[in-house]
């Protein structure tokens, strides 16, 4: 799963939100080292959402344009939890062995 769409639906995780939301709970998940852009978003957005990992939550008017709200589906809580699971144990790994190599080198 790449970064972005674990960071989309990490930020969903949390609730239903829209796109502006989307983005700035990306930005502060990643402590803004991830700043998506509408364009990509709304791409992902689409993609999640016929790959059944979102789904449309609701839609209202503000400031005369259309809000479209989108909430992780239960496909798509689940592929999150197995993805944050296999970064957690790759993780893991990674900082048990340079654990290792400090210990080792000193």
């Amino acid at each position: 799963m790449q970064e972005a769409t674990f960071l989309i639906l990490t930020a969903l995780a949390a609730g239903s939100q829209h796109g502006y939301g989307i983005i700035s709970d990306v930005a502060q998940i990643s402590d803004q080292r991830v700043r998506l852009r509408a364009g990509t978003l709304y791409s992902a957005l689409d993609r999640l959402r016929i790959d059944g990992l979102i789904s449309v939550d609701r839609e209202e008017i503000a400031e005369n344009r259309l809000r479209r709200y989108y909430r992780l589906t239960p496909e798509g809580f689940e592929q999150l939890a197995t993805e944050a699971a296999r970064v957690q144990s790759n993780a893991a790994t990674a900082i048990a062995r340079l654990g290792m190599t400090k210990g080792m080198a000193g």
